[in-house]
C-alpha cells in the first residue's frame, strides 16, 4: 500500500478525467450485471409516482456529468432541492441554473437554440454529421427537473407553449451535436408532454407508476400487457425502474443510489476542481 510522505502537503483527491462520451453507470440489472447509458447520443425521459426514485437516478446521471472535463451543465429545477444541490458547480463550470422562473428558462432555451445552430452550421463546414470524442466540444447537458412545472403550471398558454416547442427542438435535434435532455416528470400524460414530443425520447426510465396505462405512457403503448409493467414495482424499492432504449425491449434495472452527503461532497469537490484547476469553462450566457 502507498502512503504519501508526511512532509509533502496533501494533493485534492483525484482521478483519471471522464468524458461524457464515456458510458455512463447508472446501477445493476435484474440478473446482477452493470447497466450503462450512452448519454451523449440519446435523451432520456425519467418518470413516474412521487417517492419511486426519479431523482436517484437523475442525481445519478448529474454527478457523471460533472466529474466529466468536457461538460457544460444547464440545470432546471423549480423545486430547488434537487438539482439546487449543483447549483454553485454549475457556475464554476459556467454553466446555468433556472429555478422556478419560466421567463429565465425560455431565455436559456433560446439561447440553447442558436447555440445547437452554431454548432450544426461548423458540422456542414467540415462534412460532418455529429461530434465525436477527439473533438475538443464540450457537452452541453441540459438537466430538467419536473418538468410539468414548466409546461403545464406556471406562465401562460403561449409561454407553456413556447417552452415545449424549445424543448422539442432540442430534444429532436440535440444528439448529433452533443446536446443531450435529461426531463423527469411524473406522469408524461398529453397534457404535460405531447406525444410528438414524448416519442422522440430515446432512453424512457419507468419507475413505480399507479396503474398500467402510466407505465405504457413512459414505455410505450403494449408493454405493460407484455409483461413490463411499472405498476408491478413493489413501493418497498424505491429506484427500480424499467429501462427501454431505441427499438429494444425494457430491462428492470437498480439505480445505483447516492446520499445527500455523498452528493454534497461530491459537488463541493467538482466545484474547487471547476474553480481551480486547469480548465478553464466557456460561459454559457443566458
Amino acid at each position: 500500500m502507498f502512503t504519501a510522505p508526511t512532509d509533502l502537503p496533501m494533493p485534492v483527491p483525484g482521478a483519471p478525467s471522464m468524458s461524457m462520451f464515456d458510458p455512463v453507470f447508472i446501477g445493476i440489472t435484474e440478473s446482477g450485471h452493470p447497466a450503462y447509458l450512452d448519454l451523449v447520443y440519446h435523451n432520456l425521459l425519467d418518470a413516474g409516482e412521487p417517492g419511486g426514485g426519479k431523482s436517484v437516478l437523475m442525481q445519478n446521471l448529474v454527478g457523471h456529468a460533472f466529474l466529466c472535463h468536457d461538460f457544460t451543465p444547464v440545470l432546471l429545477d423549480p423545486k430547488w432541492v434537487e438539482l439546487g444541490m449543483w447549483m454553485q458547480a454549475a457556475e464554476a463550470a459556467g454553466g446555468i441554473f433556472v429555478g422556478p422562473d419560466i421567463d429565465k428558462g425560455l431565455r436559456v432555451l433560446r439561447r440553447l437554440q442558436k447555440v445547437m445552430d452554431r454548432r450544426y452550421a461548423w458540422l456542414v463546414a467540415h462534412g460532418r454529421r455529429k461530434f465525436v470524442p477527439g473533438d475538443a466540444i464540450n457537452v452541453i447537458g441540459v438537466f430538467i427537473d419536473e418538468l410539468a412545472y414548466y409546461t403545464a403550471t406556471t406562465g401562460t398558454p403561449e409561454q407553456q407553449k413556447e417552452f415545449i416547442a424549445l424543448v422539442r427542438d432540442l430534444v429532436a435535434r440535440g444528439r448529433a451535436c452533443a446536446m443531450p435532455v435529461i426531463a423527469a416528470t411524473q406522469r408524461p400524460s398529453v397534457d404535460i408532454i405531447p406525444t410528438s414530443l414524448r416519442d422522440l425520447f430515446g432512453y424512457r426510465a419507468a419507475f413505480r407508476c399507479t396503474t398500467p396505462n402510466s407505465s405504457d405512457i413512459i414505455l410505450g403503448h403494449g408493454w405493460a400487457s407484455a409483461g413490463f409493467n411499472a405498476q408491478a414495482i413493489s413501493p418497498q424499492t424505491p429506484g427500480v425502474f424499467y429501462l427501454i432504449a431505441e427499438g429494444g425491449t425494457p430491462h428492470l434495472v437498480k439505480a445505483a443510489y447516492l446520499t445527500d452527503e455523498q452528493i454534497h461532497r461530491l459537488a463541493h469537490y467538482v466545484t474547487w476542481i471547476r474553480r481551480h484547476g486547469d480548465q478553464v469553462s466557456a460561459p454559457l450566457a443566458a
